[in-house]
């Protein structure tokens, strides 16, 4: 199924134009993808860029899709999956909306129940992310493995049991991101405060988090003790990390983290009313 798959997206933003990159002319032919947006700038750019198919309108042409991909706005699905409706007739809906529930878009889908839930971050526009994935009982093997497929098309993926983890999910790694780039800012200015220059502290700060990262990955032992490796007790590192501690820096991330996760819940509870 997977070689031939046939793919529809609704919504023609970032992400989909990330897992479009990923797909065509490899894990489906690039005339095997749909992609329906209301800008007709953006599917000029996906047509000439990948080869894609593209209309303005949904329309009876999504009814031979395998899967089809919602990536618009939380705020714009209902309306959007109402337009659906008339031409689901057993594919593989693929929700990369956060905050937007299963049970929400079942519904609104008069019942249809093969709907896998998924939240991608921001790497992925190249090649680079993590999407944390859950399914609905009426979702396949063969389905589950395409989904598998078109998310591991812009990097990793982690299978769910509960859809209430998607919030955390989205509080760690759809908002992780931001924290990265918050701190990443914060490193430049102090490197400018102590007297680098912008370029300097620019490169200093983006090669410390990307080398740093590759070595966690890379690693077998525990970030922890990856840390307390270069922490020698009253030196520099060491000084640096009793300020944050005394400051409550962990504690606060740990904090921010949770009202992500909170507001990804209120988010799911405000679009899914009636």
């Amino acid at each position: 199924m997977q070689n031939n798959l046939k793919i529809s997206f609704i919504g023609g933003g970032n992400m989909a134009a990330a897992l479009i990159g990923g797909l065509a002319g490899k894990l489906t032919a690039a005339a095997n993808i749909h992609v329906v947006d209301i800008n007709a700038d953006s599917l000029a750019k996906l047509q000439q860029q990948f080869r894609v198919r593209t209309s303005s309108d949904i329309d009876a042409t999504l009814a031979g899709s395998d899967v089809i991909v919602l990536a618009v706005k939380p705020q714009q699905m209902k309306g959007v999956v109402a337009q659906l409706v008339p031409h689901i007739n057993g594919q593989l809906v693929l929700s990369i909306a956060a905050g937007i529930r299963a049970v929400d878009l079942s519904r609104w889908l008069k019942g249809h129940n093969a709907i896998v839930r998924t939240m991608p971050n921001t790497p992925a526009l190249i090649g680079k992310g993590i999407t944390g994935m859950v399914a609905t009982d009426g979702v396949s093997t063969e389905q589950r493995a395409a989904a598998d497929a078109i998310m591991r098309a812009v990097g990793e993926t982690v299978w769910l049991d509960d859809e209430k983890l998607i919030d955390p999910v989205t509080a760690v790694s759809g908002s992780g991101p931001a924290y990265v780039f918050y701190f990443i800012e914060a490193m430049q200015q102090a490197a400018q405060e102590m007297g680098l220059t912008a370029e300097q502290g620019n490169a200093l700060a983006i090669s410390t988090f990307v080398g740093a990262a590759h070595l966690a990955a890379q690693s077998s032992d525990p970030v922890g003790v990856l840390r307390e490796r270069v922490t020698s007790k009253g030196g520099t590192t060491y000084a640096a990390l009793t300020s944050m501690e005394a400051s409550g820096v962990k504690q606060s991330i740990i904090t921010a983290m949770k009202a992500a996760a909170a507001r990804g819940q209120a988010l799911g509870e405000e679009f899914g009313q009636d």
